[in-house]
């Protein structure tokens, strides 16, 4: 059986050369909650940032 990430939230962001400086944190941050963020480029080249939840990630 294979578990889903769960989607708490998403937006819409312009670029940046630093997201990748937020993303580290966030992750870091968010690891102890069972929580992962991510970066995401669409097809017009925006940023999609969403927040998810993998506390049931490795269950069985």
């Amino acid at each position: 059986m294979e578990s889903k990430i769960e989607v708490l939230s998403t937006v819409q962001i312009k670029h940046s050369e630093d997201l990748y400086k937020i993303v580290d944190l966030l992750n870091r941050t968010l690891k102890r909650e069972d929580l992962m963020f991510g970066l995401a480029l669409d097809q017009e080249d925006q940023k999609s940032s969403g927040i998810y939840d993998i506390s049931h990630i490795g269950e069985a």
